[in-house]
């Protein structure tokens, strides 16, 4: 009998093994076809974005044009009109606004922070007020200073060591982990928490220490909260640069009589309507379907929001710039979206799932750019397990681009509220190891972007939106079994 090749026909009793392996090959070979042409589409993209990308620019006029765009201020509009022209110009099929109330916070005059070792001997320190903060007295607040490494350490110390005086928290990034969103994670909540729990030991002021791995002179700032305290129950809250927390640690080791000064005159103002800037391009087979694309377009105050989160809002947008460039029709829709107020209140993304769920909108998956302009390194998924092993498939395709880091985990803050048992989720994840320098920070400008890498993440998440349209997220077929 002839030595049987590959798929080659032949006659024997036992059809069933032949059409097996016929079947068999045939599925491998289209399997084959399908990546192959994925993988050009995908190399078109890359190409595109590289040679031919407008994130660079429009970040451009965000950051040098309009600057910092803090929810319900002058350059926050700046940013919804300009975006909003920006993608009408790309001709989708329909960009709108959708009105949203945002909170309006002000940090009013620059603010100021010194260390007094006895008087008259002071050595300034850099501090900024941290979002939602109230002021000090118009004069300042000066008070002695007590130590602690997080709110868990006020029930230990008590009234009697806290009442009065202003509460250092000076626990830092843990230098030890990888992750540098899970460092960013086990310090943030006495940024977060920490004015009001203090509050109610009886502590006057809360000066936190950065949230920055590196040591240097820029404050970051944040929201806080100040949880079920009445106004009058309230205390001023500032960052401390990082730079500045170990000078003041180590003083206070030295003299524990030391006083600290600071002076902030920011305060909050009713709430004002904003816009999330939304644009699409409409499915040509499954138009009800929506593959959601987005950043935020608010940003603190102190830079120009650059990496957080101008960056992912114009990668965003270039997506659906780059998926026309290349002539690719989707059959689903493709949406992209520019959340409003997600620093200080989360109304943009809040406001968006309450109206898709009013109009029962069908969204399929939501990926989110929200950690910066650099050298993208993967995709984070929530998602069933059935999703993810069909996200796995297409992980060879991102490896040639080292965007290889498919990994389960949470996806961005804006597209949380959509969260839904079919929904899948995800997150654009760039290298972090140089993110927290620039976090809400002063620092955080243009000049710290690198167009390349802004480039190659637009190309990432332009190409994995294109796999989850043409794909979505049936099970992939197996050859059938021979019994």
């Amino acid at each position: 009998m002839r030595r049987l090749t590959g798929c080659r026909r032949f006659k024997f009793p036992g059809i069933k093994i032949s059409l097996y392996l016929a079947v068999s090959c045939a599925m491998l070979f289209q399997g084959a076809f399908a990546q192959d042409q994925d993988a050009e589409v995908l190399r078109s993209i890359y190409t595109a974005s590289l040679t031919d990308g407008k994130a660079y620019d429009w970040l451009n006029h965000l950051s040098n044009q309009i600057g910092g765009r803090l929810s319900g201020s002058v350059q926050a509009q700046q940013a919804v009109d300009y975006t909003k022209k920006e993608l009408e110009e790309l001709g989708l099929d329909r960009v709108w606004l959708q009105p949203v109330m945002v909170p309006k916070w002000v940090r009013g005059t620059a603010e100021f922070a010194y260390i007094e070792s006895e008087p008259g001997i002071t050595n300034n320190v850099p501090v900024c007020a941290l979002g939602g903060s109230v002021a000090t007295p118009a004069g300042g607040l000066k008070a002695g200073v007590v130590e602690v490494q997080g709110v868990e350490d006020l029930p230990e110390l008590g009234r009697d060591a806290i009442e009065g005086k202003i509460v250092f928290y000076n626990r830092p990034m843990d230098p030890a982990l990888i992750n540098t969103f899970q460092s960013y994670s086990g310090c943030v909540d006495q940024r977060y928490s920490g004015a009001a729990e203090a509050a109610k030991y009886g502590a006057v002021g809360v000066i936190v220490r950065s949230m920055n791995l590196r040591l240097d002179d820029f404050p970051h700032t944040g929201s806080m909260s100040y949880g079920e305290l009445t106004l009058q129950e309230r205390i001023p809250a500032a960052a401390i640069s990082t730079n500045g927390a170990e000078l003041l640690s180590t003083t206070l080791t030295l003299n524990p009589e030391i006083r600290f000064y600071f002076r902030q005159s920011c305060r909050q103002l009713p709430d004002v309507e904003s816009y999330n800037v939304i644009g699409e391009i409409r499915g040509s087979e499954f138009p009800d379907e929506v593959i959601l694309v987005g950043g935020h377009l608010d940003s603190w105050d102190l830079g120009d929001g650059s990496h957080d989160d101008g960056a992912g809002c114009v990668q965003s947008m270039d997506v659906l710039r780059l998926l026309k460039l290349t002539g690719y029709r989707p059959k689903r829709t493709i949406r992209v979206v520019l959340f409003m107020n997600e620093e200080n209140g989360l109304r943009g993304g809040r406001k968006y799932a309450e109206v898709a769920s009013q109009k029962n909108e069908r969204h399929l998956f939501a990926l989110e750019s929200d950690a910066g302009g650099f050298t993208p390194r993967g995709f984070s998924f929530d998602c069933s397990d059935a999703a993810f092993e069909r996200i796995l498939h297409w992980k060879p395709l991102f490896e040639p681009y080292l965007v290889h880091q498919f990994v389960r985990g949470g996806s961005g803050a804006d597209i949380g509220p959509l969260k839904s048992e079919d929904l899948v989720l995800s997150g654009l994840r760039p290298d972090s190891q140089r993110y927290f320098d620039y976090h809400h920070a002063e620092n955080d400008t243009f000049e710290a972007v690198n167009r390349r890498e802004l480039e190659l993440g637009a190309a990432a998440m332009a190409g994995l939106v294109y796999l989850v349209d043409k794909y979505g997220f049936t099970p992939v077929q197996q050859p059938i079994k021979g019994r």
